[in-house]
């Protein structure tokens, strides 16, 4: 890819994600970080999952952020370019470094799981409004963002009040609440998330997020809090998913939230149990763009999220478009017989019989 130059207006992509990513160790063996031997090198960042999964799958991306200038820097800017996406407006630091961390192998949901981060005063916690390209940035249909880039420093918020803040002519804004209450250094963090999500087009939020930062119960709730946001989508992990939406068509909420459609989510053979968020929002992402039904957004929503939990790491191939979309297409029980496991994204014509539960 070519960088602009400074004068160059910014290419129009698809999708533009603005965040910090990591150079990720994961452990070669399971156990606690104080016994692994050794670790493989990977790359992590939500907003970067995002851009790479939606490159994967067709779309143009652009990756936005600020790295150090040293060999971890140099690693994550090939890396991510190397799945397909713009990296040409990702600044370099000489003064900061890139962040790093180490995990354990286990599920990011147990009490045994470690994670280790070495991201305090690192580059992309320098970003600020005036030190990113706000043109590149908002030159795309949609402006991916998440809660985490707004904990790491007061210029980070900034930036992120100031890309969710009404304009005109301003891009779809998808906003992935992802509450890390170990980042935040005072008990401000959940009214800042709740503040950022009201300004976005499109939110993304767990049940559990909901319940741990804004003490709300049920998906209902959650819309209720959010009511500005065009589409909210409350993710239930396993049980699936609830999008409200005020422009499609769907089950009756009976009152001002818009319309609810709950999609569950099909039966998945756990590989390892991290990236399904980021995947799950760049399959809704990717059907928002090709202009689908709600049920059909959040059934792309959990192919994407299946692909990653059947792979190791945070990134995994998506699925083939036309098999997903013959999956996308199933009837409501076929659909719920869905099973999906390791593989099954390479699954070739006859799909939708090889990765149902007979």
């Amino acid at each position: 890819m070519t960088a602009a130059g400074p004068r160059d207006a910014p290419d129009v992509v698809d999708v533009v994600a603005l965040g910090e990513s990591m150079v990720t160790f994961l452990p070669t063996r399971p156990g606690r970080l104080a016994d692994v031997p050794s670790f493989e090198r990977g790359i992590g960042g939500a907003e970067s999952n995002v851009a790479c999964a939606l490159a994967a799958a067709g779309h143009t991306t652009r990756w936005v952020s600020r790295v150090g200038a040293d060999g971890f820097g140099d690693h994550l800017v090939e890396a991510i370019g190397g799945h397909g996406v713009d990296v040409s407006y990702v600044r370099r630091d000489p003064d900061r470094p890139t962040g790093v961390y180490f995990r354990t192998a286990g599920d990011r949901a147990t009490d045994a799981h470690e994670v280790a981060y070495y991201r305090a005063g690192s580059a992309a916690s320098a970003m600020t409004a005036a030190g990113v390209d706000l043109d590149a940035v908002r030159a795309g249909r949609v402006l991916h963002l998440s809660g985490v880039t707004a904990a790491l420093s007061a210029g980070c918020l900034d930036l992120l009040r100031e890309l969710t803040a009404p304009r005109p002519g301003r891009p779809l804004v998808s906003f992935d609440v992802n509450h890390r209450p170990g980042l935040w250094r005072d008990a401000r963090g959940p009214e800042v998330l709740l503040d950022l999500a009201r300004g976005a087009d499109v939110v993304f939020v767990g049940d559990d997020e909901a319940r741990e930062a804004w003490g709300l119960h049920g998906a209902r709730a959650v819309r209720e809090a959010l009511p500005e946001p065009g589409t909210v989508v409350v993710k239930q992990g396993r049980g699936g998913a609830v999008a409200f939406d005020e422009d499609t068509d769907g089950l009756p909420c009976g009152d001002a939230t818009g319309t609810a459609t709950f999609v569950p989510a099909p039966s998945v053979d756990v590989v390892a149990a991290v990236g399904a968020g980021d995947a799950f929002a760049a399959g809704f992402l990717s059907a928002t763009l090709r202009r689908l039904p709600v049920r059909d957004r959040l059934r792309h929503g959990h192919l994407m999220a299946a692909a990653a939990l059947t792979a190791p790491g945070d990134l995994a191939p998506p699925p083939a478009r036309d098999l997903a979309d013959r999956l996308v297409a199933l009837d409501g029980a076929a659909w719920g017989r869905l099973r999906l496991g390791p593989g099954w994204t390479q699954a070739g014509e006859g799909a939708e019989e090889e990765v149902r539960t007979p």
